[in-house]
């Protein structure tokens, strides 16, 4: 592609980091390569293992192909992308992701259909998470290698099918379905670069514009944040108002992101609620205690069916070889305990924000009005607002419960893990220190007067004390 007419930029920081942007933009056949290599080795980690037996006891991440595959997903990969997206915005996404691209290309030889409407429901990305979170917890996705094929091989194989049937060389999967989108979309908030869009520069005249393809499909003169952008540099300086450029970390938040019933949900009872569940549920005496529980009264009603371990590997994790088979009263339990951690942790936390926007000043009948008077639309608006100040608090935590994994399998091969604790209560302060700076400033878009910002910021304290107490149980308790 012809490289698009530059403005002069100068040599200062933001020169550089614009540059940064042109030079994404015009090694795009690079990227490309890039990334069709990593759908090679994505595809020989996902099929290869499950075609192989087993490991035994003794194998070890340098000997058998399964662990190093394990390691490699859930021990490295998953974490480290997500500690990716807060740093560089989602250039995971639009630079390295294998499914991102598989989806695009399948787009480009497709049938180009429209969008359906059904597709568009704003729900969607809490649903994927919640039952993609679900699904590998039932199928022991972090232990198997045929449970990860099912759960990454069929996300995979549904981008595909959805790219061939709708866009022309679009990330129509990515955008709308895709069961880590929302939770990177929160994430990317946070990040210290975005492409900002100079309003003025697009007005103005302009010799030349090159199509561009915006596979994410956003509305590029409108683009604000970085939220939905996938860092891909293929907008970088077109029409002279697009570049790569810094930010506060805060800016997005406070500034610009207002949150939505379904993000809230997703920060609020996916992130700090059903993904605690997901991860505490296996080493919980509680979770031993309840199914303990319903088996005696099955067999005292001489009730057997649900102690039978008979469930396909795909339902159920049905291992019998390696003495590792779920009953139908294991999968049921499963979804009570995590449907109840997401109730008794992400209730509080919504009751803490729901009484700090009570608290909090400027409420206007059916929505909120902001420092500036806007009206900010809806009952809920208000609350919406304050839980994206939970996103730091939410992100660490999903970190904390993959990097488990991670620190299961460096055990397991001797490294020594006894700083783990540690590190993990230090992130997880500094992670719940941030998000409450977030509170005190959104709520002072509101009130200016501290003693009712620090009640409304206390309440969202008091609502998080459940989440703070699930991770120490998980990680100095049980």
């Amino acid at each position: 592609m012809t490289p698009m007419p530059r403005i002069p930029m100068g040599h200062g920081f933001r020169a550089r980091i614009a540059r940064v942007g042109d030079v994404l933009r015009d090694h795009q056949r690079a990227i490309r390569r890039l990334q069709w290599a990593i759908v090679g080795v994505y595809v020989f980690l996902l099929a290869v293992p499950a075609i192989l037996p087993l490991p035994d006891r003794t194998a070890s991440v340098f000997n058998n192909l399964t662990i190093l595959a394990q390691f490699a997903f859930w021990g490295v990969w998953w974490p480290f992308v997500l500690v990716s997206i807060p740093l560089f915005g989602r250039a995971w996404c639009g630079l390295f992701c294998p499914e991102g691209a598989l989806t695009e290309w399948a787009s480009g030889h497709g049938r180009g259909g429209a969008i359906p409407h059904w597709m568009r429901w704003g729900g969607w990305p809490f649903v994927a998470f919640a039952l993609t979170t679900i699904y590998g917890q039932l199928v022991s996705v972090y232990q198997y290698p045929w449970a990860g094929a099912a759960v990454l091989g069929g996300s995979t194989v549904a981008a595909m099918i959805i790219g061939w049937l709708y866009g022309r060389e679009k990330r129509v999967w990515c955008k709308y379905l895709c069961p880590v989108s929302g939770v990177f979309n929160l994430l990317a908030k946070l990040a210290p670069w975005h492409y900002r869009v100079d309003p003025q520069a697009w007005r103005g005249p302009v010799r030349r514009i090159e199509s561009i393809n915006c596979a994410p499909l956003l509305p590029l003169r409108h683009m604000k944040g970085a939220a939905e952008c996938h860092m891909c540099g293929r907008c970088s300086d077109y029409r002279g108002a697009i570049a790569l450029s810094a930010r506060s970390p805060e800016a997005e938040i406070v500034g610009v992101a207002e949150g939505d019933g379904w993000q809230t949900a997703l920060i609020v009872f996916g992130l700090m609620g059903l993904a605690v569940g997901a991860f505490l549920w296996s080493a919980s005496p509680w979770f031993v205690t309840i199914k303990q529980t319903a088996a005696t009264w099955l067999v005292e009603h001489d009730v057997y069916w649900p102690l039978a371990q008979n469930a396909p590997w795909f339902i159920l994790t049905h291992y019998p070889e390696v003495n590792d088979s779920f009953s139908w009263l294991d999968g049921a339990v499963v979804l009570v305990f995590i449907a109840g951690a997401a109730l008794c942790v992400g209730g509080p936390v919504f009751a803490g924000l729901w009484l700090a926007d009570r608290i909090l000043p400027a409420r206007r009948r059916p929505g909120v009005l902001d420092a500036s008077g806007r009206l900010l639309r809806g009952r809920l608006a208000g609350v919406h607002k304050l839980a994206q100040g939970l996103i730091p608090a939410g992100g660490v935590g999903v970190f904390l419960g993959l990097s488990a994994t991670t620190l299961t399998l460096l055990h397991h091969e001797g490294v020594p893990t006894g700083w783990a604790n540690a590190v993990r209560f230090l992130l997880l302060g500094l992670a719940l220190a941030w998000s409450l700076r977030f509170e005190w400033r959104l709520a002072g878009l509101r009130c200016r007067r501290w003693p009712v910002r620090a009640t409304a910021v206390g309440m969202v304290g008091l609502g998080l004390v459940p989440f703070c107490v699930a991770w120490v149980l998980f990680f100095a308790v049980w």
